[in-house]
Order: C-alpha cells, then structure tokens, then sequence
C-alpha cells in the first residue's frame, strides 16, 4: 500500500475534523518525515569514512573538482597557472575528548536531513492536500520535484561554487604571519553547512513567489515597480548566506536575482490563468 493510499485511508473529511484531528494527522507525517532523515543518517553513519573525507572536506583539499576545473580554465584562457590552487593553510584540529565522535553523529544528521529532503516535501504535500480544492491540486502537482530540485540545485551550488571559493580567499587571508590558521572542525563543520543549507533554502524563492502570488499577495506589477528594491533585499540575503567577503556575495546574487526574475514570470503566468478562470 502507498503512503498516498494509506493517507486517504486515514482521513476525515476537512470540514469535520477538529483542531485535535490535524495536530494527529501532522503527527502521522513528522514520524513518516523522521523515519526517512534517521534511515539516511544511518545508512550516513556507515558511510562516515567516504563522507567525510570524499565530501566534507572535500572543499578543504587542493585536487578538489572546483579547484580543478578553474586551473584547466586558467589555463585555456591566459595558458599560465595564476588560477590553479596550489595550497590552502588549512590545519585542522579537535579539542574536545568526544569531538570526533560527536561530529560523526552531526554529520550523519545533517547528510540525512538533505538526502531526506525529498521525502519530507511529499509528506508536507500530503498533509496539505485534502485542504485544497481540485484546481489548487492540479495547479500545485509539481510541488514536491520543483522544490527539491531548487532545494538540490541550492546545495550543489553552495557545495560547489561557493564553498571552495570562500574557503580559498579566507584561507589567504593572512593579517599577521604570527598567526596560523588552525581551525577546529566544528567550525568547519559549521561553516559549510550554512553556505551550503542556506543557499538550498535561499534557491526555493520562486516556490515562496509562486503562492505569494496564487494567494494574491503579490503581483508581478508590484514586483516589477520595486525591482529595485528587491534586489537590494537579495544582496542582503546573499550576505547573510555567504561568509564576509565580497566575491561569494556576488556570485551568488548573480543566481538569485536570476531566480527573482524567474519569479516574476511564474507569477505573470499565474495571474493570467486566474483571468482564464475567472472570465471562463
């Protein structure tokens, strides 16, 4: 039997189920949801070893596929070598008794939260379903790939572009030579996760812009007489996702703003068929 078949097996029609009846129902799929991220995360746990030194830090690591592809490009363009990576001053270290041991299980958590992703959307879609009308279901069914895909495509970019570029111009970042970069790997940890989280939620903005606008919220009119403003608000955005330093923040502007004008579109489109629906 399907989760879908078994949710619709389980429900009461909308409008006779009480307040108690949904906080039950949301239960049912929070349990499903952390079924799927505790399975990950241990299947994660397994696989500690090729995780952590394949991926992790795989951004902490000159031969890394970035770092690669911008000295094959160097190469092309100018034939010399100025944008190879030939070291990063890197050392990192542990000062906790169980710190290794911990960072095992954050790590597991975290690969399980993202790996999970999917499967928690489509338990949200559930739970949010039977609340929408048959229109609202059929407008909506992308839901749980359009989502994840921005979700993923968010996370590949900040693992990918983001991540190493920042960690190369902060590792050169040399303000006395009486001070060497050894960093703990909580830190580390930390560090990555929020560029690579933050840019996964971040890429979810034409999803947020989608029902802004199918609730009527917004309009691309509105939107296009503050464009400017709004792309104050994403270099904002972007400096709280990036670490501090100029070159991470407009790279990724670059994208979100892109998606802002994606955005725009989407809900250009949506108030045209509200016009079909309402005339038809």
């Amino acid at each position: 039997m399907s989760l879908d078949q078994d949710y619709t097996e389980e429900k009461v029609e909308e409008k006779e189920m009480s307040f108690f009846d949904h906080i039950d129902v949301l239960r049912k799929h929070l349990l499903r949801s952390a079924y799927f991220i505790v399975g990950f995360s241990i299947v994660a746990l397994i696989y500690m070893d090729f995780i952590f030194h394949r991926i992790i830090v795989g951004p902490l690591n000159k031969d890394f596929i970035t770092y690669r592809v911008l000295c094959q490009l160097g190469r092309k363009l100018n034939g010399s070598d100025d944008f190879c990576i030939k070291e990063l001053k890197f050392t990192l270290q542990n000062t906790e008794v169980a710190g290794q041991f911990m960072l095992a299980f954050k790590l597991a958590f975290l690969v399980g939260i993202i790996a999970a992703m999917p499967f928690v959307l489509y338990q949200m879609w559930l739970f949010l379903k039977p609340a929408l009308s048959k229109k609202e279901i059929k407008n909506t069914r992308g839901f749980v790939f359009y989502t994840s895909f921005l979700f993923l495509s968010g996370i590949s970019f900040g693992y990918f572009i983001l991540c190493p570029i920042s960690i190369n111009f902060l590792s050169g970042f040399n303000l006395s030579d009486l001070i060497k970069n050894e960093i703990n790997i909580d830190n580390v940890l930390s560090f990555i996760s929020m560029i690579v989280l933050g840019t996964g939620l971040i890429f979810e903005l034409p999803i947020l812009m989608y029902f802004l606008g199918r609730s009527g919220l917004i309009s691309s009119a509105f939107l296009i007489k503050y464009r400017k403003h709004a792309f104050v608000v994403i270099l904002v955005l972007a400096a709280i996702a990036t670490p501090p330093d100029i070159v991470s923040q407009v790279i990724l502007t670059i994208p979100l703003y892109s998606l802002f004008e994606v955005g725009v579109f989407i809900i250009k489109r949506v108030e045209k068929q509200k016009m079909k629906e309402a005339n038809g």
